[in-house]
């Protein structure tokens, strides 16, 4: 037979399950709310861009819910005729992708000699590239702009993805060097003792496992190369600039292409997006294991 204290334990029980699923929807509401208020000025950017000038100059891109015959593509269209824009996006492309190739590469390769492998001077080289951190890019500015000018790649493709390998790879060395030295050093010893050498135990052994951390350096560095303008301001050829330089001198002649800087900076947000999207899954393993470790 029941009695009245079990009765009164399976109330608060239940009463506690109800409290416990009402706070969860309140936190799940609010962190929607927030999501959508976060999104507002991207859904403005995606709608102005396809609406026309003389849209965009009498109202709001808000009133297009009220009359969404105004969304056109136009936009779109001619900005793929603009050779200027499409060239930039290109030679955005052409400065991102080898940056981050080499800063991922490099910083992989540095990282496990740090990690595992023993040379003289190993832990002095290793504080000497954590104290690269601390020195800020526009302290190299002036001294790098004279450098690559005597050697000829000053204003070329080359001089500014060397200029973001040299700053990129000091993080890339420290973040990857910490994620490989908790790898366990007995699952390295069984792979020697298997006859592997140091190539194969890097590329079969230490590689998948530094998976999700390799991936977060990448989309770091990616969203940092690809949304720079001071470094392409300074370094980039200014027949040829990329994106973010390229609409930066558009703003010059704002009111007359508004048509075309919408669609540019949409475009320009949404391939970062795009990527970081492709990678989320690797990224939110690499921040767990190294909030776990």
């Amino acid at each position: 037979m029941t009695t009245q204290t079990e009765i009164v334990k399976a109330k608060q029980s239940l009463g506690g399950r109800i409290a416990s699923a009402l706070g969860g929807t309140a936190l799940r509401v609010f962190l929607v709310l927030v999501g959508l208020f976060w999104l507002v000025p991207t859904i403005g950017l995606l709608i102005g861009s396809l609406r026309t000038s003389a849209d965009m100059s009498e109202s709001g891109w808000w009133k297009v819910f009220g009359a969404p015959s105004q969304m056109t593509l136009d936009n779109y269209s001619n900005l793929l005729k603009d050779e200027t824009i499409t060239d930039s996006i290109l030679s955005s492309v052409m400065i991102t992708v080898p940056a981050t190739l080499l800063v991922v590469v490099l910083g992989s390769l540095a990282g496990y000699a740090f990690a595992w492998m023993d040379f003289p001077g190993r832990d002095w080289w290793f504080i000497g590239v954590v104290g690269l951190l601390v020195v800020p890019v526009q302290v190299a500015l002036l001294p790098v702009s004279e450098l690559f000018g005597e050697i000829g790649i000053f204003e070329t493709t080359v001089g500014v993805v060397l200029f973001h390998v040299a700053f990129g790879l000091p993080f890339a060395i420290f973040l990857l060097r910490n994620f490989f030295a908790e790898i366990p050093r007995e699952l390295l010893e069984a792979a020697r003792l298997d006859g592997a050498g140091e190539l194969r135990l890097f590329l079969r052994v230490v590689m998948p496992l530094g998976a999700p951390a390799i991936a977060s350096l990448g989309i770091f560095q990616f969203l940092w190369v690809w949304n720079d303008m001071l470094i392409a301001l300074i370094f980039a050829d200014s027949e040829n600039p990329p994106i973010t330089v390229a609409l930066q001198q558009q703003v010059r002649f704002f009111g007359d292409n508004v048509h075309i800087l919408a669609p540019g900076a949409f475009i320009s947000m949404v391939i970062p997006l795009a990527v970081f999207f492709a990678f989320q899954r690797q990224f939110v393993s690499g921040v767990m294991a190294g909030a776990v470790k």
